[in-house]
């Protein structure tokens, strides 16, 4: 299976914030925010994957500024890292207020695919290949945060994440 480079793999996608997708304040809903996110973060990880995928976890979306009514949002997604059947896809929220021509960096956000194919089944995902500075220290994370997500959710022992405690513990030699 040939890996694949993040630029492969990315994904822009812009959204007009309107009346039904505001709250009282006149703000956007988070779960409307979140929405658009998946499918922007699942886009890129069926470029990667050339397969369905399916959302597996979503971690620590930060909401740094609200985003107002008649912002236009532009999602950047791509993929920072492949692991055997998963990938994960970082994930950049921007609002933009085009009449006053001030843009924020709203959000941000790791979302996880599994890869399934057509029997509803795990499949193996291609290689990551990341190329930039930015794309390897991504790609180098993604293993810290990867351990974080299987811990939190029960499905690793703390004891296993060697990455994560690396950043805790100095190895004696």
């Amino acid at each position: 299976m040939k890996g694949k480079t993040p630029k492969e793999s990315h994904t822009i996608m812009n959204e007009l914030v309107l009346p039904n997708d505001t709250n009282t304040l006149n703000n956007l809903m988070g779960g409307r925010l979140l929405h658009w996110m998946d499918i922007a973060a699942a886009i890129s990880a069926q470029k990667h994957c050339n397969r369905i995928v399916v959302t597996a976890s979503v971690d620590n979306v930060s909401f740094k500024h609200s985003i107002k009514l008649g912002d236009v949002i532009t999602i950047e997604a791509k993929v920072s890292r492949a692991f055997t059947t998963s990938v994960e896809v970082r994930l950049d929220v921007w609002a933009q207020n085009i009449p006053s021509g001030t843009s924020v960096k709203s959000n941000e956000a790791y979302y996880t695919f599994v890869a399934l194919d057509k029997e509803g089944n795990k499949i193996n995902v291609p290689e990551l290949l990341p190329e930039t500075a930015e794309e390897i220290i991504l790609y180098d994370g993604a293993l810290r945060r990867r351990q974080l997500r299987l811990i939190l959710g029960g499905k690793m022992h703390p004891d296993e994440a060697t990455e994560l405690k690396a950043l805790f513990f100095s190895v004696e030699k």
